[in-house]
Protein backbone atom coordinates (compact mmCIF):
# COMPACT_ATOMS: atom_id res chain seq x y z
CA UNK A 1 0.00 0.00 0.00
CA UNK A 2 2.85 2.39 0.92
CA UNK A 3 4.66 1.77 -2.39
CA UNK A 4 1.46 2.24 -4.37
CA UNK A 5 0.79 5.51 -2.53
CA UNK A 6 4.30 6.79 -3.31
CA UNK A 7 3.96 5.79 -6.98
CA UNK A 8 0.58 7.53 -7.27
CA UNK A 9 1.94 10.65 -5.56
CA UNK A 10 5.03 10.71 -7.80
CA UNK A 11 2.93 10.27 -10.95
CA UNK A 12 0.60 13.06 -9.83
CA UNK A 13 3.51 15.44 -9.22
CA UNK A 14 5.11 14.48 -12.55
CA UNK A 15 1.84 15.03 -14.42
CA UNK A 16 1.56 18.52 -12.97
CA UNK A 17 5.17 19.31 -13.96
CA UNK A 18 4.56 18.08 -17.53
CA UNK A 19 1.34 20.05 -17.69
CA UNK A 20 3.06 23.27 -16.59
CA UNK A 21 5.73 22.87 -19.27
CA UNK A 22 3.09 22.37 -21.96
CA UNK A 23 0.71 25.08 -20.75
CA UNK A 24 1.91 27.57 -18.10
CA UNK A 25 -1.64 28.93 -17.77
CA UNK A 26 -2.49 25.66 -16.01
CA UNK A 27 -0.52 27.05 -13.08
CA UNK A 28 -3.67 28.93 -12.11
CA UNK A 29 -5.67 25.71 -11.80
CA UNK A 30 -2.83 24.17 -9.78
CA UNK A 31 -2.86 27.10 -7.34
CA UNK A 32 -6.66 26.90 -7.01
CA UNK A 33 -6.38 23.14 -6.46
CA UNK A 34 -3.80 23.60 -3.69
CA UNK A 35 -5.78 26.40 -2.03
CA UNK A 36 -8.97 24.33 -1.94
CA UNK A 37 -7.16 21.29 -0.55
CA UNK A 38 -5.42 23.43 2.07
CA UNK A 39 -8.71 25.06 3.03
CA UNK A 40 -10.41 21.69 3.42
CA UNK A 41 -7.57 20.37 5.57
CA UNK A 42 -7.70 23.43 7.86
CA UNK A 43 -11.50 23.17 8.09
CA UNK A 44 -11.24 19.46 8.92
CA UNK A 45 -8.73 20.18 11.67
CA UNK A 46 -10.96 22.94 13.11
CA UNK A 47 -13.94 20.57 13.10
CA UNK A 48 -11.95 17.67 14.60
CA UNK A 49 -10.59 19.80 17.46
CA UNK A 50 -14.16 20.18 18.74
CA UNK A 51 -14.78 16.42 18.81
CA UNK A 52 -13.21 13.29 20.25
CA UNK A 53 -11.65 12.61 16.83
CA UNK A 54 -8.82 15.08 17.51
CA UNK A 55 -6.68 12.65 19.51
CA UNK A 56 -7.29 10.01 16.88
CA UNK A 57 -6.13 12.32 14.07
CA UNK A 58 -2.85 12.87 15.90
CA UNK A 59 -2.50 9.09 16.20
CA UNK A 60 -3.16 8.68 12.46
CA UNK A 61 -0.53 11.31 11.66
CA UNK A 62 1.97 9.43 13.80
CA UNK A 63 1.04 6.17 12.06
CA UNK A 64 1.61 7.74 8.63
CA UNK A 65 5.01 9.05 9.68
CA UNK A 66 5.96 5.64 11.10
CA UNK A 67 4.83 3.93 7.87
CA UNK A 68 6.90 6.31 5.75
CA UNK A 69 9.87 5.76 8.07
CA UNK A 70 9.61 1.95 7.79
CA UNK A 71 9.28 2.19 4.01
CA UNK A 72 12.32 4.50 3.69
CA UNK A 73 14.56 2.25 5.77
CA UNK A 74 13.14 -0.92 4.17
CA UNK A 75 11.83 -2.35 7.45
CA UNK A 76 9.65 -4.89 5.67
CA UNK A 77 7.97 -6.61 8.62
CA UNK A 78 7.11 -3.34 10.38
CA UNK A 79 6.00 -1.80 7.09
CA UNK A 80 3.71 -4.77 6.38
CA UNK A 81 2.12 -4.51 9.85
CA UNK A 82 1.61 -0.75 9.58
CA UNK A 83 0.13 -1.02 6.08
CA UNK A 84 -2.28 -3.70 7.29
CA UNK A 85 -3.34 -1.51 10.19
CA UNK A 86 -3.95 1.44 7.85
CA UNK A 87 -5.92 -0.72 5.40
CA UNK A 88 -8.30 -2.19 7.97
CA UNK A 89 -8.19 0.92 10.17
CA UNK A 90 -10.23 2.89 7.62
CA UNK A 91 -13.20 0.56 8.05
CA UNK A 92 -12.81 0.62 11.83
CA UNK A 93 -12.82 4.44 11.84
CA UNK A 94 -16.03 4.60 9.83
CA UNK A 95 -17.75 2.38 12.41
CA UNK A 96 -16.27 4.04 15.52
CA UNK A 97 -16.80 7.63 14.40
CA UNK A 98 -20.11 7.16 12.63
CA UNK A 99 -21.86 9.83 14.82
CA UNK A 100 -19.19 12.45 14.02
CA UNK A 101 -19.31 11.64 10.30
CA UNK A 102 -23.09 11.85 10.28
CA UNK A 103 -23.04 15.20 12.08
CA UNK A 104 -20.52 16.56 9.59
CA UNK A 105 -22.61 15.43 6.62
CA UNK A 106 -25.76 16.87 8.17
CA UNK A 107 -24.04 20.25 8.36
CA UNK A 108 -23.67 20.22 4.59
CA UNK A 109 -27.43 20.55 4.24
CA UNK A 110 -28.10 23.09 6.97
CA UNK A 111 -27.22 26.65 7.89
CA UNK A 112 -24.59 25.22 10.22
CA UNK A 113 -22.50 24.58 7.14
CA UNK A 114 -21.77 28.29 6.90
CA UNK A 115 -20.70 28.39 10.54
CA UNK A 116 -18.52 25.33 9.95
CA UNK A 117 -16.39 27.47 7.62
CA UNK A 118 -16.55 30.53 9.86
CA UNK A 119 -19.35 32.23 7.90
CA UNK A 120 -22.62 33.13 9.61
CA UNK A 121 -25.40 34.54 7.45
CA UNK A 122 -27.32 35.63 10.56
CA UNK A 123 -24.39 37.41 12.18
CA UNK A 124 -26.23 40.76 12.27
CA UNK A 125 -29.21 39.25 14.05
CA UNK A 126 -26.95 37.38 16.46
CA UNK A 127 -24.98 40.55 17.22
CA UNK A 128 -28.20 42.39 18.05
CA UNK A 129 -29.29 39.57 20.36
CA UNK A 130 -25.88 39.64 22.06
CA UNK A 131 -26.23 43.39 22.63
CA UNK A 132 -29.57 42.81 24.34
CA UNK A 133 -27.90 40.19 26.54
CA UNK A 134 -25.20 42.67 27.55
CA UNK A 135 -27.89 45.25 28.38
CA UNK A 136 -29.81 42.70 30.48
CA UNK A 137 -26.63 41.82 32.37
CA UNK A 138 -25.83 45.49 32.99
CA UNK A 139 -29.34 46.09 34.36
CA UNK A 140 -29.07 43.08 36.68
CA UNK A 141 -25.72 44.30 37.98
CA UNK A 142 -27.19 47.78 38.41
CA UNK A 143 -30.09 46.48 40.52
CA UNK A 144 -27.75 44.85 43.03
CA UNK A 145 -25.09 47.59 42.80
CA UNK A 146 -22.53 45.05 41.65
CA UNK A 147 -19.58 46.63 39.90
CA UNK A 148 -18.99 45.46 36.34
CA UNK A 149 -16.89 46.34 33.30
CA UNK A 150 -17.72 44.84 29.89
CA UNK A 151 -15.53 45.63 26.87
CA UNK A 152 -16.89 45.12 23.34
CA UNK A 153 -14.12 44.83 20.75
CA UNK A 154 -14.83 46.37 17.34
CA UNK A 155 -12.47 46.84 14.36
CA UNK A 156 -9.25 47.35 16.33
CA UNK A 157 -8.12 44.09 17.93
CA UNK A 158 -7.15 44.21 21.61
CA UNK A 159 -5.36 40.87 21.90
CA UNK A 160 -2.80 42.39 24.28
CA UNK A 161 -5.65 43.18 26.69
CA UNK A 162 -7.29 39.78 26.23
CA UNK A 163 -3.98 38.03 27.00
CA UNK A 164 -3.89 39.61 30.47
CA UNK A 165 -7.10 37.83 31.52
CA UNK A 166 -8.46 34.33 31.93
CA UNK A 167 -9.70 32.66 28.75
CA UNK A 168 -13.45 32.00 28.68
CA UNK A 169 -14.37 31.57 24.99
CA UNK A 170 -18.08 31.16 25.71
CA UNK A 171 -21.36 32.15 24.13
CA UNK A 172 -22.71 35.41 25.51
CA UNK A 173 -25.35 35.03 28.20
CA UNK A 174 -26.62 37.51 30.85
CA UNK A 175 -26.34 34.87 33.56
CA UNK A 176 -22.66 34.23 32.87
CA UNK A 177 -21.84 37.94 32.70
CA UNK A 178 -23.59 38.58 36.03
CA UNK A 179 -21.93 35.58 37.72
CA UNK A 180 -18.46 36.69 36.60
CA UNK A 181 -18.79 39.95 38.56
CA UNK A 182 -20.11 38.44 41.79
CA UNK A 183 -17.88 39.91 44.55
CA UNK A 184 -15.14 37.77 46.11
CA UNK A 185 -15.06 35.32 43.20
CA UNK A 186 -11.88 34.60 41.20
CA UNK A 187 -12.91 36.55 38.06
CA UNK A 188 -14.79 39.55 39.47
CA UNK A 189 -11.81 41.92 39.31
CA UNK A 190 -10.89 43.36 35.95
CA UNK A 191 -12.90 43.48 32.74
CA UNK A 192 -14.78 41.01 30.56
CA UNK A 193 -13.90 41.24 26.86
CA UNK A 194 -16.42 40.36 24.14
CA UNK A 195 -15.01 39.69 20.67
CA UNK A 196 -16.62 38.12 17.58
CA UNK A 197 -19.86 37.37 19.46
CA UNK A 198 -18.04 35.50 22.23
CA UNK A 199 -17.03 36.19 25.81
CA UNK A 200 -13.34 35.59 25.14
CA UNK A 201 -11.79 36.47 28.50
CA UNK A 202 -12.47 37.75 32.00
CA UNK A 203 -10.36 39.47 34.69
CA UNK A 204 -8.55 41.47 31.98
CA UNK A 205 -6.36 44.41 32.97
CA UNK A 206 -7.00 47.71 31.20
CA UNK A 207 -4.96 50.90 30.85
CA UNK A 208 -6.17 53.66 33.19
CA UNK A 209 -6.96 57.12 31.89
CA UNK A 210 -4.94 59.71 33.79
CA UNK A 211 -6.19 62.93 32.21
CA UNK A 212 -6.44 65.81 34.60
CA UNK A 213 -9.88 66.77 33.29
CA UNK A 214 -11.44 63.45 34.31
CA UNK A 215 -13.70 63.85 37.33
CA UNK A 216 -11.91 62.88 40.54
CA UNK A 217 -14.93 61.00 41.85
CA UNK A 218 -14.65 58.45 39.06
CA UNK A 219 -13.40 55.07 40.26
CA UNK A 220 -10.90 52.66 38.76
CA UNK A 221 -13.49 50.94 36.55
CA UNK A 222 -14.55 54.20 34.94
CA UNK A 223 -10.95 55.29 34.38
CA UNK A 224 -10.17 51.90 32.86
CA UNK A 225 -13.21 52.18 30.58
CA UNK A 226 -12.11 55.60 29.35
CA UNK A 227 -8.54 54.37 28.98
CA UNK A 228 -9.38 51.42 26.70
CA UNK A 229 -11.81 53.55 24.65
CA UNK A 230 -9.00 56.07 24.03
CA UNK A 231 -6.45 53.46 22.96
CA UNK A 232 -8.85 51.52 20.71
CA UNK A 233 -12.31 51.79 19.17
CA UNK A 234 -13.74 49.38 21.75
CA UNK A 235 -16.86 50.24 23.72
CA UNK A 236 -16.85 49.89 27.50
CA UNK A 237 -20.00 49.36 29.58
CA UNK A 238 -19.47 50.22 33.25
CA UNK A 239 -21.69 49.56 36.25
CA UNK A 240 -20.84 51.49 39.41
CA UNK A 241 -20.80 49.49 42.63
CA UNK A 242 -21.42 52.68 44.67
CA UNK A 243 -24.48 53.99 42.84
CA UNK A 244 -25.49 51.18 40.49
CA UNK A 245 -25.55 53.64 37.59
CA UNK A 246 -24.63 52.43 34.12
CA UNK A 247 -22.16 54.38 31.96
CA UNK A 248 -20.56 53.74 28.59
CA UNK A 249 -17.15 54.88 27.35
CA UNK A 250 -16.63 55.60 23.66
CA UNK A 251 -13.71 57.32 21.90
CA UNK A 252 -12.26 58.50 25.20
CA UNK A 253 -15.55 60.00 26.38
CA UNK A 254 -17.70 58.71 29.23
CA UNK A 255 -21.48 58.91 28.81
CA UNK A 256 -22.68 58.66 32.39
CA UNK A 257 -25.93 57.38 33.91
CA UNK A 258 -27.54 56.02 30.73
CA UNK A 259 -30.98 54.43 30.67
CA UNK A 260 -31.75 50.97 29.28
CA UNK A 261 -33.02 52.39 25.98
CA UNK A 262 -30.10 54.78 25.63
CA UNK A 263 -27.64 51.95 26.23
CA UNK A 264 -29.32 49.80 23.57
CA UNK A 265 -29.31 52.65 21.04
CA UNK A 266 -25.64 53.51 21.60
CA UNK A 267 -24.51 49.89 21.32
CA UNK A 268 -26.66 49.14 18.26
CA UNK A 269 -25.52 52.33 16.52
CA UNK A 270 -21.81 51.80 17.19
CA UNK A 271 -21.60 48.00 16.98
CA UNK A 272 -24.19 46.98 14.40
CA UNK A 273 -24.96 50.02 12.25
CA UNK A 274 -21.33 50.97 11.67
CA UNK A 275 -20.17 47.37 11.40
CA UNK A 276 -22.58 46.44 8.63
CA UNK A 277 -22.93 49.83 6.93
CA UNK A 278 -19.90 49.24 4.71
CA UNK A 279 -21.18 45.79 3.73
CA UNK A 280 -24.58 47.17 2.72
CA UNK A 281 -23.00 50.08 0.84
CA UNK A 282 -20.75 47.70 -1.07
CA UNK A 283 -23.68 45.41 -1.94
CA UNK A 284 -25.79 48.36 -3.14
CA UNK A 285 -22.88 49.68 -5.20
CA UNK A 286 -22.34 46.29 -6.85
CA UNK A 287 -26.08 45.95 -7.49
CA UNK A 288 -26.27 49.38 -9.16
CA UNK A 289 -23.16 48.61 -11.18
CA UNK A 290 -24.69 45.35 -12.44
CA UNK A 291 -27.96 47.14 -13.22
CA UNK A 292 -26.16 49.82 -15.26
CA UNK A 293 -24.20 47.25 -17.20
Amino acid sequence: MGNNFNMNLNSLVQSYIDMLYQNPIKLISLVIDLVIVGFLIVSLIKFARKSRAWQLLKGIALLIVATAFSNFFDLKILNYILNSIMTWGVFALIVIFQPELRRGLEQLGTNKFTKFFGIDKDIETKTKEDIYKVVIAALELSKTKTGGLIIIERDIEIKDIISTGIEINSEISPQLLVNIFVPNTPLHDGAVVISNNKIVAAACMLPLASDADIAKELGTRHRAAIGISKESDALAVVVSEETGKISIAKDGTLIADVTEEALKKILIKNVITKRFANVRTKKNFNFKKQKQS
